[in-house]
């Protein structure tokens, strides 16, 4: 998914689901910040880098693939971008590297999407923010992994576009190519995606590069062989899955206001939506790589209120001039907290389930500068 979404959409999610129009704010810049928050920007904060929730392009062209550099990809990618749906799915033939790798697939409405939802809840608008970008990438990123790997992440050569004109829907070949100096053409049917490397590790194999970005745009659908599933067709309705995300996006939002006792997984908000589902696909189904105009415009006739564009910098002075524990309280503090409790626990969770692909981990409980970490069993903190 992309900015429009991840900030313009959930705004409009956390509005619809009873937020206010600053809360809402808070929220969607929380979850658009995740696709910010590098090591990189991180180390100009002096904030701690293992808060990262995303890799650069030039932090991605350095990184090791040796066994210690493919477990740091692996605890940003898998815990903040492709969720692991089953760590424990069944596979009857596989060496047990493949089948390590393959219980990274992500997918919606896994464990780990209540784990990272109820991990959220009383954590603020910072943390809501947070968990509503990896949910709703579930959706987005579904049947890729978030880990290197060609085995499960490379796709066939047959791949096409379906399109739909005046109600009919045709397909239309994908020619994918590498120019990252040039943007996608959508008109004439050209995507940029990464380079084949034969080598299973290498970073060209991580998420859905093979697949360029077709599947962060909400109006694609599209037709394709992954190479996990033997290079059997599936169909990915992108407009579809989006609607789906959004209607979870406003349910779970509303979990985390204390509507509901529980959160359930399958469960998607239809009284707040289902009025403007006519509306919301229509912007969903907009040929356009980047719906943000649409979306912005839209939000504001939601709230009457002027949203303001996405801004990194935006919170950057507030944790700057704060001093020790005071950054705790701050905007980006409070990210980085949750960041911290969901890398821990994402990679707990593959750690236990005896996977070594993102390394081990114990948990924190008592913040992140300068305080005593707890050795009791069953506590977690990524190494």
């Amino acid at each position: 998914m992309q900015l429009d979404f991840h900030y313009y959409g959930t705004y409009c999610a956390a509005y619809l689901a009873g937020y206010s129009h600053e809360e809402s704010l808070r929220i969607a810049y929380s979850a658009q910040f995740v696709d910010c928050c590098s090591a990189a920007f991180l180390a100009k904060l002096k904030a701690p880098r293992n808060a990262a929730t995303t890799q650069t392009q030039l932090e991605l062209a350095d990184a090791r693939t040796d066994i210690t550099g493919l477990q740091d990809i692996t605890r940003i990618w898998a815990s903040f971008h492709f969720l692991p749906y089953d760590l424990y799915a069944h596979l009857e033939e596989g060496s047990l590297p493949y089948k390590s790798k393959f219980r990274l697939l992500c997918n919606v409405n896994g464990v780990l999407v209540a784990e990272t939802v109820e991990l959220a809840r009383e954590k603020g608008p910072e943390a809501y923010g947070l968990a509503m970008h990896i949910l709703a990438d579930t959706w987005a990123h579904r049947y890729f992994a978030g880990t290197p790997s060609l085995v499960l992440n490379n796709t066939n050569y047959c791949f096409s576009e379906i399109i739909k004109e005046n109600g009919v829907l045709r397909e239309k070949p994908v020619r994918f190519r590498h120019n990252p100096s040039s943007g996608d053409d959508l008109e004439q049917g050209f995507y940029n995606n990464t380079v084949f490397r034969l080598s299973e590790n290498a970073i060209m194999n991580l998420g859905h590069g093979r697949a360029g970005h077709l599947p962060d745009y909400s109006f694609m659908r599209y037709r394709y062989m992954p190479a996990w599933g033997n290079y059997a067709v599936i169909i990915k309705d992108n407009p579809s899955d989006y609607m789906h995300a959004f209607r979870q996006m406003v349910y779970a939002l509303k979990y985390l206001r204390g509507e509901y006792d529980t959160f359930e997984l399958c469960r998607y908000d239809r009284e707040a939506v289902d009025p403007l589902s006519d509306e919301i696909m229509s912007l969903l189904e907009k040929r356009q790589a980047d719906a943000s105009a649409d979306w912005k415009a839209f939000a504001e006739k939601l709230s009457g209120q002027t949203v303001e564009p996405f801004d990194t910098e935006k919170y950057v002075p507030e944790y700057i001039e704060a001093r020790g524990k005071e950054k705790d309280a701050t905007v980006l503090g409070k990210f980085i907290l949750a960041a911290v409790r969901q890398k821990s626990m994402v990679t707990n969770c593959i750690f236990r389930s005896g996977n070594l692909l993102a390394g081990y981990a114990v948990e924190k409980k008592r913040g992140w500068f300068g305080r005593a970490l707890s050795q009791a069993e069953g506590r977690r903190e990524t190494k």
